[in-house]
């Protein structure tokens, strides 16, 4: 067994729910207060943050994938949801392309989320998030990979979370497997909603958001000894 204290890769951390929900409140709050000063700058980055966290984290997208994602192959299902077309992606060796539906929420919509930022930047082709400059003005070019690890931690520091460091793109995808985990969704379940073709993927970003299965070890205690006592002090 490799030792405890021994060299390991350093993996981003998991962006919680708890954080996600936070954070979408703190910046929720600030747009109203720019479109209140009609500040058209920040009131377009913050509807384009929203929009890039909240269907980064409920797609599980990784940090490519965000970038590559281009207005026309958004489809609106008004009062269901909407789908999401990448023309190309890992693993797709045919280049087939993959479609990925985004279900409305009634909280953390990602849906919601999308709408007003395509509609606030009057974008119809080409790249969904793009760079904005001081005065609110759109980019003609994508986000391009390299910067969004930056821009995700300055997303999350002015959400109000401490840290940010500890994030990357990677938070997002391992935020949504924790989160699924957590609430019983099998492997294959996961597989299919991720796009996962390899279970060894799937099982890195679960083992990885709990190291010692104690969340499903619990989950089984309670479902076999509901009313178990708690256990006795040493």
């Amino acid at each position: 067994m490799r030792a405890v204290h021994g060299a390991r890769e350093q993996q981003a951390a998991p962006l919680q729910i708890e954080e996600l929900a936070g954070v979408v409140a703190a910046l929720t709050e600030q747009r109203a207060q720019a479109r209140a000063a009609g500040d058209v700058g920040d009131e377009r980055r913050l509807t384009r943050d929203l929009a890039l966290l909240l269907l980064g984290f409920w797609r599980a997208f990784r940090g490519d994938e965000l970038v590559r994602l281009e207005v026309q192959y958004v489809t609106q299902q008004p009062g269901v949801g909407m789908t999401v077309h990448l023309p190309s992606s890992k693993g797709d060796r045919e280049n087939e392309g993959t479609t990925f539906p985004v279900p409305a929420l009634s909280r953390l919509c990602p849906v919601e989320a999308m709408r007003d930022w395509l509609q606030i930047s009057g974008l119809t082709e080409g790249p969904v998030f793009r760079g904005i400059s001081r005065w609110g003005q759109i980019g003609e070019t994508g986000l391009h990979p390299n910067s969004l690890i930056k821009l995700l931690r300055q997303i999350l520091s002015q959400g109000g979370m401490q840290d940010a460091t500890r994030f990357s793109s990677h938070s997002l995808r391992r935020g949504l497997a924790g989160w699924a985990n957590a609430n019983g969704w099998d492997v294959k379940t996961l597989m299919a909603y991720v796009g996962w073709r390899d279970v060894n993927s799937a099982m890195r970003y679960i083992d990885a958001n709990d190291a010692f299965s104690a969340r499903r070890l619990e989950s089984g205690i309670a479902a076999t000894l509901p009313n178990a006592s708690p256990a006795l002090a040493p």
